[in-house]
């Protein structure tokens, strides 16, 4: 009994995401970021959801097959993040800063991206980034690391 009550309450652990790593390249330089990547519905759904923190220099990138209006929102997702959403040649498109932990609040990309890299908040301006500067993933047309 206590172990399915371990499985309900942490689903997080049990999701066995794909590692990787990204560049961001801002004003401030050059930023590896470890991430891990949501690549089925399964793994967009479950996101950083249960999550206490999110460490510096590390985040979750949600990659689609298509550019589309993305929404996100933080249900279930106990630390604030930044949202970056990023367009198909990798370019940052637009960032939502400090997002409420555990909002039904919808935050849309406000413009067709391909992906949505998700940092604890504050990442986003510790690194000086902004929108127009490039991310580096295989994920992107730019895709060269």
């Amino acid at each position: 009994m206590a172990l399915l009550l371990l499985f309900a309450v942490l689903p997080s652990t049990l999701c066995a995401f794909r590692q990787d790593k990204l560049i961001l390249k801002t004003s401030s330089g050059d930023h590896v970021i470890a991430i891990e990547i949501a690549e089925s519905s399964e793994d967009k759904a479950l996101g950083l959801m249960y999550r206490a923190t999110v460490p510096p220099g590390t985040g979750m990138l949600f990659p689609y097959q298509r550019p589309q209006e993305l929404t996100m929102w933080m249900r279930n997702t106990y630390a604030s993040l930044d949202m970056v959403f990023i367009k198909a040649d990798g370019s940052v498109h637009r960032i939502e800063y400090g997002t409420e932990p555990m909002s039904d609040r919808t935050i849309a990309s406000n413009g067709s991206v391909i992906a949505v890299l998700e940092l604890a908040a504050g990442e986003a301006k510790r690194l000086s980034l902004k929108p127009g500067d490039q991310v580096l993933h295989s994920t992107f047309k730019s895709g060269k690391r």
